[in-house]
C-alpha cells in the first residue's frame, strides 16, 4: 500500500513540476512579446499625448497604452503561434530522445493555444473597448473628476455594452439555430457565450483576410521595389535628384521670398514639404551610392521570390479545391489532443515544414499591407512619433483580428495539415463544405486577378518610363481632341 501511494506522489509531483515548467516557459514567452511590442508602440505614440499639462490625462494614455500593448502581444502570439507549433513537431521527429527538448511536448502547446484563444476573447471583448471608452471618459456630470471617476463611467459603458453585444449574439444564434438546446446551452457564459461571439469575431477576421491577402500580394511587389535599388534600366536616379533639387530650390526661394507672390502662402506647409524634399534626397543618395551587386542582383531576386511565394500559394490553394471535391478528410477540423513529434504534416517532411512556415509569414505580412492599402483602412496607417491614442487603439483591434484569424486561414486553404488545437477548431462553419469551397475558390480567383492586374500594369509602367516614353508630347487624356471643322474655323 505504502508503494503504491508512494508512485502516487510521484506521479502527481512530476505533473505538478510540469504544470510548472510549462507556466514558466509561457510567462517568458509573452514577457519577450510582451517587450518587443513596447518597444514599437513607444515609437509610434505621439509624445504630447503623454507629457501633457493635464496628469490626469497622461494617466489615462498610459494605461490605455498598457492595454494596447497587451493586446498587440496577443496578436504577435497568434501570429507565431501555428508556425511555432509545426516547427515544434519536426524538432520533435527529429530529436525524438533529446533531453534538452524534453520541455517541447504536446501538453505546452496545447496550452499555448488556449492562452491566446483566452487572451483574444479578453483583449476583443473587455480591454480593448475599456481602453477606448477610458481615453473617451471625463467621469459623471456632478461627480469629483478624477482617474477613479474615469474609471466609474468606463466600467458602466463597458457593462451597458457587454449586454448590448450578448444580446445580439442571442438573438443571433435564436435566428440561425432556433431550438430549444441552442438557446438554453446560451445561458452558459464561459462554455458557449464567449466561444460563439469569438467564431463570429473569426470568421469576420478571415473574411477580412480574403479580401486584403489578394491585394497585398499583388501590393507587396510595388512596396519591395520603393525599398530596394532598381537596376538602371529602371529607375533614373540622376534625373529623380535633378528634379527634387530643382523643387527644393523653388521652394526656399519661395520662403525667402514671400512678397514675390500676390497669393497668400503657408509657410508651415512649405517647411514641411523642404523637409521631405530634403529626406527624399538623402535617400536617392543612398540608393545612387549602392553596389553593382545590390543593384543588378538584389531586386531581380527579391521580385523572383515574391512571384514564386505567390504562385506557390495559388497553386496549394487550387490543389487544396481538388483535395476538397475529393477527399472529406480535407475538410478543417479541431483537434483536441496535441500528439506531436509522431508524423510530419507534410508531404516533403522538414522542408514542407518549412515552405508552410515561410508561406504562413508571407500572407500575414500580405495581409496587413493589403489591409492599409485598402482605400477603408488607409487613414488608420500608424505615423512614426505621431499616432493618436485613439488610433493606436483601433490598429491594435484590427491587427488581433487578422492575427487571430490567421490559424483559421491557413488551415481552411490547406496551406497546413496541422490541425486546429482547442477553441480554435469548434467554429461551426468550419465544418461547412459551401463556405471552406467558396472561400477557397475566392481566395484563388481574386489573387490571380490581383496579380494579372497590377503585374502587367506594372511592368508596362515600367517598360514606358524606361523607353522614355512617359516623355513624349502625348495628349492629355480628359481633355477634348481639337476636331477638324474647328481647326479650318
Amino acid at each position: 500500500m505504502e508503494g503504491a501511494d508512494y508512485e502516487v506522489l510521484s506521479v502527481r509531483e512530476q505533473l505538478f513540476h510540469e504544470r510548472v515548467r510549462e507556466c514558466i516557459i509561457s510567462t517568458l514567452l509573452f514577457a519577450t512579446l510582451y517587450i518587443l511590442c513596447h518597444i514599437a508602440l513607444t515609437r509610434f505614440k505621439k509624445p504630447a499625448e503623454f507629457t501633457t499639462v493635464d496628469e490626469e490625462d497622461a494617466t489615462v494614455n498610459k494605461i490605455a497604452l498598457e492595454l494596447c500593448t497587451f493586446t498587440l502581444a496577443v496578436a504577435l502570439g497568434a501570429v507565431l503561434l501555428l508556425p511555432f507549433s509545426i516547427i515544434s513537431n519536426e524538432v520533435l521527429l527529429s530529436l525524438p530522445r533529446n533531453y534538452y527538448i524534453q520541455w517541447l511536448n504536446g501538453s505546452l502547446i496545447h496550452g499555448l493555444w488556449n492562452l491566446v484563444f483566452l487572451f483574444s476573447n479578453l483583449s476583443l471583448i473587455f480591454l480593448m473597448p475599456f481602453a477606448y471608452f477610458f481615453t473617451e471618459s471625463e467621469g459623471f456630470a456632478g461627480s469629483r473628476k478624477g482617474v477613479l471617476a474615469r474609471v466609474y463611467e468606463t466600467v458602466v459603458m463597458l457593462m451597458l455594452l457587454t449586454l448590448l453585444v450578448l444580446g445580439m449574439v442571442w438573438v443571433a444564434s435564436a435566428i440561425v439555430d432556433n431550438n430549444k438546446a441552442s438557446r438554453e446551452s446560451l445561458y452558459d457564459f464561459w462554455e458557449y457565450y464567449l466561444p460563439y461571439l469569438y467564431s463570429c469575431i473569426s470568421f469576420l477576421g478571415v473574411l477580412l483576410l480574403l479580401v486584403c491577402t489578394p491585394l497585398g500580394l499583388a501590393r507587396m511587389f510595388s512596396v519591395t521595389g520603393k525599398l530596394l535599388v532598381k537596376p538602371r534600366l529602371l529607375e533614373d536616379l540622376e534625373e529623380q535628384l535633378h528634379c527634387s533639387a530643382f523643387e527644393e530650390a523653388a521652394l526656399t526661394r519661395r520662403i525667402c521670398n514671400p512678397t514675390s507672390c500676390w497669393l497668400p502662402l503657408d509657410m508651415e506647409l512649405l517647411h514641411r514639404q523642404v523637409l521631405a524634399l530634403q529626406t527624399q534626397r538623402v535617400l536617392l543618395e543612398k540608393r545612387r551610392k549602392a553596389s553593382a551587386w545590390q543593384r543588378n542582383l538584389g531586386y531581380p531576386l527579391a521580385m523572383l521570390c515574391l512571384l514564386v511565394l505567390t504562385g506557390l500559394s495559388v497553386l496549394i490553394v487550387a490543389i487544396h479545391i481538388l483535395e476538397l471535391l475529393i477527399d472529406e478528410a480535407a475538410m478543417p477540423r479541431g483537434m483536441q489532443g496535441a500528439s506531436l513529434g509522431q508524423v510530419s504534416f507534410s508531404k516533403l517532411g522538414s522542408f514542407g515544414a518549412v515552405i508552410q512556415v515561410v508561406l504562413i509569414f508571407y500572407l500575414m505580412v500580405s495581409s496587413v499591407v493589403g489591409f492599409y492599402s485598402s482605400p477603408l483602412f488607409r487613414g488608420l496607417r500608424p505615423r512614426w512619433h505621431d499616432t493618436a491614442m485613439t488610433q493606436i487603439i483601433g490598429n491594435c483591434v484590427c491587427l488581433l483580428v487578422l492575427s487571430s484569424a490567421l490559424p483559421v486561414f491557413s488551415r481552411t486553404l490547406g496551406l497546413t495539415r496541422f490541425d486546429l488545437l482547442g477553441d480554435f477548431g469548434r467554429f461551426n462553419w468550419l465544418g461547412n463544405f459551401y463556405i471552406v469551397f467558396l472561400y477557397n475558390a475566392a481566395f484563388a480567383g481574386l489573387t490571380t486577378l490581383c496579380l494579372v492586374k497590377t503585374f502587367t500594369a506594372a511592368v508596362r509602367a515600367e517598360l514606358i518610363r524606361a523607353f522614355g516614353l512617359d516623355r513624349l508630347p502625348l495628349p492629355v487624356s480628359g481633355f477634348p481632341r481639337v476636331s477638324k471643322k474647328t481647326q479650318h474655323q
